[in-house]
């Protein structure tokens, strides 16, 4: 997991923060989503953006938490670039998300549970170390993976059951 080595531990304000993107995960798990949240927060601590996955009702492959934060940031921003800024996700993000990320040129990616079917930070993946790239973002995994991959495992959980008695 290259793209995690090397980066100073996470403080706790990135478990706080991760902690808020739980919310948000919550907000998504409450309607049916998978249970995936994202904020956008300035170096001053200032939450610029907030999503959580939105795919299903939005009948939109590209509402990822992280896509859905983003967006909000850049209109509020009314930038399409966020430097000096940081992404809270609840999970790893796929290769979608980290790529947007890039184009946006965060400064970091701090994320809880590992992804290890679509992870492209490290798990499957490691778009962000591909030196030919024009932009790199730090990127800070498994802040909070407990709490994280915890609820993602009970939604897909459920999910199974109601399918097996359908």
């Amino acid at each position: 997991m290259a793209a995690v080595t090397g980066v100073a531990p996470w403080t706790a304000e990135d478990e706080r923060y991760i902690g808020l993107a739980l919310e948000e995960a919550q907000a998504a798990y409450a309607i049916g989503e998978v249970p995936v949240g994202a904020l956008v927060v300035s170096a001053q601590g200032e939450i610029l953006g907030r999503g959580y996955n939105r795919t299903i009702i939005d009948h939109d492959p590209t509402a990822h938490a992280e896509i859905v934060a983003l967006r909000s940031a850049a209109r509020q921003l009314e930038n399409y670039r966020l430097p000096g800024i940081t992404v809270y996700v609840t999970l790893e993000p796929c290769v979608m998300c980290i790529g947007a990320m890039l184009h946006a040129r965060l400064a970091r990616v701090v994320f809880g549970a590992y992804d290890p079917k679509t992870g492209a930070c490290g798990s499957v993946l490691d778009v962000g170390s591909v030196p030919k790239l024009n932009h790199h973002t730090s990127v800070t995994g498994g802040v909070l993976a407990e709490p994280c991959g915890d609820l993602l495992r009970r939604f897909f959980r459920e999910r199974r059951t109601k399918e097996s008695n359908a």
